[in-house]
């Protein structure tokens, strides 16, 4: 069965007169009265409720929101009075009991005219009830000309306070700085005007004169200690009852004021960066890192310190150089003096890449203000691949050479050490002087990992022909007659050792064959025609500067096996025939002038006194004539006989080699040639800067040297000026 709807028709509320509107609000101004007088507990909030609602609805709305925002402000207006006679020692609690109050009954008013906020207020674009209970609790208490300045002065006082150590009520003031947060209505306007603008002028007056005064009296450790405690303090006063808005603020002033303002003079202290590194106080240096990395510009003070305190050693490293020319020491001293900064970045400054590169061109400004480094450095080297890794692990081998890498990564001028390099190692192997092939090997490998295969393919060169004379020399033995026809009946056969060396990889001079004895003559000849037969098209070139020999000699009392040179060889061998030999028959050897000097002199010291010459003292007279000495004596069966030094053939020196001169002469040229194929034509700046940019990773090319070679490449043609430009360049095919 159908139920029936009836639609009846609307029938408007009955309108509210202007004295019936009155009394409902005077019901609803009773009702905020006895809120305000706490006794809320007999009110029927549905009623008041439904009250303002009608008021609302029946267009009455401005009367509501007017009356209640008078009535607010009365009984503001008689607590105000109250707080302003409140002593200092408890206007913060008077203040906080008030504000408390007043959030309540702010709340149970807003519940009663919840309606009106969502309707009149909208339409009207008012504010809110509580909001505007906010400022008037703002204007007429927090701002009352007898509240505001006391306010202020109490917080203040209470945060001076407890930065001296005193014990403040820091609920009380949390809430205080809460409350002005709050009167901001959705800003803390009323927070920053009232409080933070005074606060953090106060802190920052406060650290600068503290900061000073602690400064001028303490050590930079001391100073750091109290930093470190001021900054902690700072922060756990932020989150105890500042806002977090003031946080970044405050720790930006404070900052500023222990930190960025005396950055400089603490790294610069006597008690400072300085003596932390001289002590190796590095846990030290490590608190002052942390410190000034509050603020990232300060480290620079620190880097600076470190990596010019770095050059300073450095240089006086070099200094010392100079008297000692011990290039063992001074490599050793190097190397001590990059670990010891290579734990300063690692232990101080958290291995930070930054201050690595700064010591790195620290390094680099005094390694090569002296062209002697590099010579020093492959001295150094020389030492340890001929007996300095005797007896060591492999590891520890491994990290030695490691060290010494990290040394050369230092240097500009490689090519001057691939120079020098290259005549020490030819030194070792054709003297079989190395400790191991493995090592050197290992460091060949190291320098190629560095520079590249260029950099090394004339040191590996050298290795192949190690090897590869060794298999010739294994297959010329097995090819020569055992029975060899001797001159005399008690001769020995010769044995000949033969190192087939590439010219283009050995550090070789030009010197010309001396005249060698007839029986040697004969084996050079033999093993000649054995090796022209097996590679033809080639030529060899004999360097007997560079040979030595063993010769059996015969002295009155004992025959001794000699280790000589092949010229002293050659000098022995005229005594075979002969019991006296001046100086002018030993120069028909053909021996350059100042060699022959040099190894004659070495045969007639007193240790080793093979020969006797005529005239007294240590130099070789033109008139000389020499004797063999056959009352000689040693308790050796086998005596080497050691050459005396040469001043003039020392490998140190500041000047840049004639060899390396050349090859950068001609590397240039081929970069430019290179560069302006490519491009065609180019600006002079451009071109030099291309040339530099390219010759980095072997030497420091000097723009006035790229220059002449410019200007030489210009006269052959390879390049022409432009004719509207002169500084612009055209490739020529």
């Amino acid at each position: 069965m159908s139920k029936k709807f009836v639609i009846k028709p609307f029938r408007p509320p009955c309108q509210l007169d202007k004295p019936q509107a009155d009394e409902k609000w005077q019901l609803l101004k009773s009702a905020i009265q006895q809120i305000h007088s706490h006794n809320a507990s007999s009110l029927s909030f549905e009623e008041l409720y439904r009250n303002a609602y009608n008021l609302v609805l029946q267009k009455h709305g401005e009367l509501l929101y007017q009356g209640v925002c008078d009535c607010i402000q009365a009984h503001l207006e008689d607590i105000a009075i109250e707080v302003a006679a409140t002593p200092d020692e408890v206007l913060l609690a008077k203040i906080n009991g008030v504000w408390e109050e007043h959030k309540n009954t702010m709340a149970m008013v807003r519940d009663i005219l919840m309606y009106m906020d969502r309707t009149y207020v909208e339409q009207q674009r008012k504010m809110k009830i509580y909001d505007f209970g906010l400022i008037l609790f703002r204007d007429y208490i927090a701002r009352h000309s007898a509240v505001k300045e006391r306010l202020r002065f109490i917080l203040l006082d209470a945060v001076a306070k407890e930065r001296d150590g005193q014990i403040v009520e820091q609920l009380l003031i949390k809430s205080t700085l809460s409350m002005l947060s709050d009167l901001g209505v959705n800003t803390l306007s009323v927070y920053e005007q009232d409080f933070e603008v005074f606060f953090l002028e106060s802190t920052k007056e406060f650290y600068h004169s503290e900061s000073l005064d602690y400064l001028a009296q303490n050590s930079c450790v001391d100073y750091i200690s109290k930093a470190e405690g001021r900054i902690a303090e700072e922060h756990r006063r932020a989150l105890s009852y500042l806002n977090p808005s003031t946080e970044k603020k405050l720790k930006r002033i404070v900052e500023t004021e222990l930190i960025t303002t005396h950055a400089k003079a603490l790294v610069e202290d006597s008690s400072g960066c300085v003596l932390m590194l001289e002590q190796d106080l590095h846990s030290q240096l490590a608190r002052l890192y942390s410190l000034l990395s509050r603020v990232p510009a300060t480290v620079d003070h620190l880097r600076n310190c470190v990596c010019d305190h770095a050059k300073k050693t450095g240089l006086e490293l070099v200094a010392d150089q100079e008297k000692t020319k011990d290039s063992t020491v001074f490599v050793k001293k190097l190397l001590a003096l990059r670990d010891k900064y290579d734990r300063v970045v690692t232990e101080s400054f958290r291995g930070e890449k930054k201050t690595q590169k700064k010591l790195k061109d620290a390094f680099e400004d005094f390694i090569n203000a002296d062209a002697r480094c590099a010579s020093y450095l492959v001295l150094y080297i020389d030492e340890l691949l001929r007996q300095g890794l005797k007896g060591v692990s492999e590891a520890d081998a491994e990290s030695l050479l490691d060290k010494v890498i990290v040394l050369f990564r230092y240097l500009q001028d490689k090519d001057v050490f691939e120079n020098f390099y290259k005549q020490h190692l030819s030194r070792r192997l054709l003297g079989g002087k190395s400790t191991s092939e493995e090592a050197e090997r290992a460091m060949i490998s190291k320098l190629k990992t560095e520079c590249g295969y260029h950099f090394t393919s004339k040191l590996e060169g050298m290795f192949t022909d190690m090897s590869m004379s060794q298999e010739t020399m294994e297959a010329f033995k097995l090819n020569q007659p055992l029975d060899q026809p001797l001159d005399q009946p008690n001769q020995q056969p010769v044995e000949l050792e033969v190192k087939v060396l590439t010219a283009a990889h050995w550090p070789v001079s030009n010197i010309e064959q001396c005249k060698l004895p007839v029986e040697i003559n004969a084996c050079f000849s033999a093993f000649e025609n054995f090796y022209l037969k097996k590679h033809t098209g080639r030529k060899l070139s004999w360097k007997t500067a560079l040979g030595t020999a063993d010769l059996r000699a015969h002295f009155k009392t004992a025959k001794h096996d000699l280790s000589v040179t092949t010229y002293q060889m050659c000098m022995l061998m005229k005594f075979n025939d002969r019991d006296t030999v001046s100086f002018e028959a030993l120069t028909e050897i053909g021996i350059p002038a100042a060699d022959l000097r040099r190894h004659l002199i070495s045969l007639c010291t007193p240790k080793h006194r093979i020969l006797k010459k005529s005239s007294k003292g240590k130099i070789i007279l033109d008139d000389d004539v020499f004797v063999f000495n056959e009352d000689y004596t040693s308790k050796l069966k086998r005596v080497k006989i050691p050459l005396v030094s040469a001043k003039e053939t020392s490998i140190v020196s500041e000047d840049i080699p004639q060899p390396v001169e050349e090859e950068r002469r001609l590397l240039i040229e081929a970069a430019i040639v290179r560069i302006m194929k490519a491009r065609k034509t180019l600006q002079h700046n451009e071109l030099i800067a291309e040339v530099t940019r390219q010759m980095t990773s072997r030497f420091t090319a000097v723009p006035a040297f790229i220059k002449k070679r410019i200007e030489s490449l210009i006269e052959r043609d390879y390049l022409e000026r432009g004719s509207d430009d002169r500084r612009m360049y055209t490739y020529m095919a």
